[in-house]
């Protein structure tokens, strides 16, 4: 034990330091306290902050102040302040405060879409000098001049600030990452060139592999992730998941013991909804291998049979959302029918018998439910009352837009979309829509390159739809105001041919209100949304301005249209011409062919070639009218749909290969759809690319 006076001469030494800080202590609530500076660390007050404590520092620590304003000013969006703030800081400054004076300029000219500038502006950056929480800023700034374009570059960024991140950014990190990936074409990954020491970019592609190769069987994938996860233990994302594979582990399999499909079966649709029918019991009964083709030929490039009757009119319906359906009349038929088997439209006769399965591919009930012989209200009912699990249906707006506000406890894919569409848990909505079509045609433009595109549409509803979807989907993209020209009938085209008139392609700006851009925020630095501009019309109008002609018309109508535009433009023009389905009809012998030769144009790969015989097989069943013959892939392709329903749901990125397309479900569950593109070239049919 110490002596007493050791005690107390300890004591005494420790007195005036508790004395000290209680007088400091004292102080501090008297007074403001002066806050320390850190340019280097996260910016958490608001500018109003900041820019008070500029006021009142010395000069030592007032451009620290005013740096870190500048920094809340572009978080909160006030780029104008920020600008007359960055105009106002001294020019000598230090090596940490010139670092950071550059990450401030290049999130400026990103926010105002100075994309080369701030790009260069970041390559000026000494990353070595930067702290962790700069780096983790600079790599966001990197990823935000990305401008959503995956590359290499892009994923190595993301891998680099990965381990800066913690909390909801890590997570964000990583969900950005493996939608980079997914977003590159399979053959440019293929083709990707890494280093022998870039492990986790390896984990990450093996991953995508696993992914592509399992994502059709939820619970294989389920083992391939498991499997991947051993042999990369390390890999951030066996750690923390994507968010879409997170939730694809959870995944449960819809019941589809009972569907109820909801069909028009009477009245004007009822020819549509046979071959949708025809095509979903098709699918659910194995009816989908024909027997071998001894020369299976490309069925554009296949001259149609001079016995070929097409149903009336075969160029006027597309799908079903294009034909101009009015209201069918109600008819006394009983609710539901129990269809065990194929069925087969009544309207057409098959002209060869299918060849039958071994098997059903199936044992599910299929239960089918006439919505023209009551309201939609009362079937949905009804099929609830049945015990189905799943609807399919209804095919007609009208019905779909009342279904989809019926707030049904059923899992529903709609056979059609509404004008405006509402994002239920439990709903899907699967068209062949002509505005699908047009979405489809303004990323094929764009990915050749062409910036001045001119929409050649009729003058009817029809061409107002297509106008509107196409231009809206144009500017998602970053393009301009799209041109737009109408054309009338027949009569009208055939006396401008006559005229030796022409074509002139000096259509009129579309006014379409494009969706809604959304901002970037990654790792507290906050980018927003490129500002839509509005082009010179003076500059965009006339036969110079159009790089880019989409042609929405019937097969006649094309072969009046397209010589017209080469009397204008003369047969050398570098001008692109691409065509909708709406064109692509049975009947295209070689003389066409040659015509249309170097047009593009779009169509279902059922019909493209991607399986002869069973197009060879649909087609006969269905007298060469392709419209209808659309309408059975789309049968085909609901099937599976319903068969995937809680995969769509759940597992955002969900893509498969249809007869209609190549599908995906976006976060409202509408299935979008990427077609094939073919071109004439020499009397002959072609990929495109």
């Amino acid at each position: 034990m110490l002596p007493s006076k050791v005690v107390r001469r300890k004591a005494g030494r420790f007195l005036p330091v508790v004395l000290a800080g209680l007088i400091l202590a004292a102080c501090s609530g008297q007074g403001p306290q002066t806050s320390t500076v850190n340019i280097q660390g996260p910016a958490t007050a608001n500018s109003a902050y900041y820019l008070q404590q500029a006021q009142q520092s010395s000069d030592d620590s007032k451009t620290d102040w005013q740096l870190l304003a500048i920094r809340a000013l572009l978080k909160e969006g006030k780029y104008p302040e920020a600008t007359q703030q960055l105009s106002q800081l001294p020019q000598q400054l230090s090596e940490t405060q010139q670092q950071e004076l550059l990450l401030l300029q290049a999130q400026l000219q990103l926010s105002t879409q100075q994309i080369k500038e701030a790009q260069a502006r970041l390559q000026q950056v000494k990353t070595g000098a930067l702290s962790q929480d700069q780096l983790a800023r600079y790599y966001g700034l990197q990823i935000a001049s990305a401008q959503g374009r995956p590359s290499l570059s892009l994923l190595r960024t993301y891998i680099a600030q990965e381990p800066l991140l913690k909390g909801p950014d890590h997570q964000s990190n990583i969900d950005a990452t493996w939608q980079a990936l997914t977003q590159m074409p399979q053959q440019e990954v293929s083709n990707l060139v890494i280093n022998a020491d870039e492990n986790v970019l390896q984990g990450w592609l093996d991953l995508l592999a696993v992914w592509r190769a399992n994502s059709q069987d939820a619970e294989m994938l389920k083992s391939a992730i498991k499997d991947w996860q051993t042999r990369y233990p390390q890999n951030p994302a066996a750690k923390t998941l994507p968010t879409q594979l997170s939730q694809m582990q959870n995944y449960t399999k819809a019941s589809t013991s009972t569907i109820a499909l909801l069909l028009p079966l009477n009245g004007q649709a009822q020819v549509f909804a046979n071959a949708i029918q025809k095509g979903f019991n098709d699918a659910k009964n194995g009816l989908l291998t024909p027997a071998p083709q001894p020369a299976a030929a490309q069925p554009a490039t296949a001259d149609a049979t001079a016995s070929a009757q097409p149903a009336a009119n075969a160029d006027a319906v597309v799908s079903p959302s294009a034909a101009p359906i009015s209201a069918p009349q109600a008819q006394p038929a009983g609710t539901a029918t129990q269809q065990p088997a194929a069925a087969q439209p009544a309207a057409t006769q098959p002209a060869a018998t299918p060849p039958a399965a071994a098997e059903p591919a199936s044992n599910a009930q299929i239960k089918v439910y006439d919505t023209s012989s009551q309201p939609i209200q009362q079937v949905m009912q009804q099929a609830q009352q049945d015990g189905a699990t799943i609807v399919v249906g209804p095919l007609l707006k009208s019905d779909v837009e009342q279904v989809a506000n019926s707030q049904t406890p059923l899992n529903v894919l709609a056979l059609n979309e509404p004008e405006k569409i509402q994002n239920h848990p439990n709903v899907c909505y699967f068209a062949l829509s002509p505005e699908d079509e047009a979405r489809d045609a303004a990323h094929h433009i764009w990915d050749q390159g062409k910036r001045q595109p001119l929409l050649l549409v009729p003058r009817s509803g029809l061409g107002d739809r297509v106008t509107n979807a196409f231009a809206q989907e144009w500017q998602s993209l970053g393009g301009s105001t799209v041109l737009q020209q109408r054309f009338g009938s027949t009569a009208e085209l055939k006396q401008g041919i006559n005229s030796g008139a022409g074509i002139s392609l000096s259509g009129t700006p579309v006014n379409a209100a494009p969706a809604e851009p959304q901002g970037v925020s990654i790792a507290g630095v906050t980018i927003p949304a490129p500002q839509q501009s509005t082009p010179d019309v003076a500059s965009t109008s006339g036969d110079g301005a159009v790089d880019a002609v989409y042609i929405v018309s019937t097969q006649g109508e094309l072969q009046l249209i397209k010589p017209m535009i080469t009397m204008r433009t003369g047969s050398r023009s570098n001008i692109a011409l691409y065509a909708s389905s709406r064109s692509a009809q049975a009947g295209a012998g070689p003389d066409f062919r040659l015509e249309m030769d170097g047009l593009q144009f779009s169509d279902i790969p059922l019909l493209s070639g991607t399986n002869p015989g069973l197009m060879q097989q649909a087609s006969k069943s269905f007298n060469n009218d392709y419209s209808l013959v659309r309408l059975y892939a789309m049968g085909i392709d609901a099937w599976t749909l319903a068969n995937h329903f809680n995969q769509m749901r759940q597992s955002p990125g969900f893509t498969l290969d249809g007869n209609t397309g190549k599908l995906s479900a976006d976060a409202d569950c509408v299935i979008n759809r990427k077609l094939t593109w073919n071109q004439y070239r020499r009397g002959e049919i072609a990929p495109a690319n």
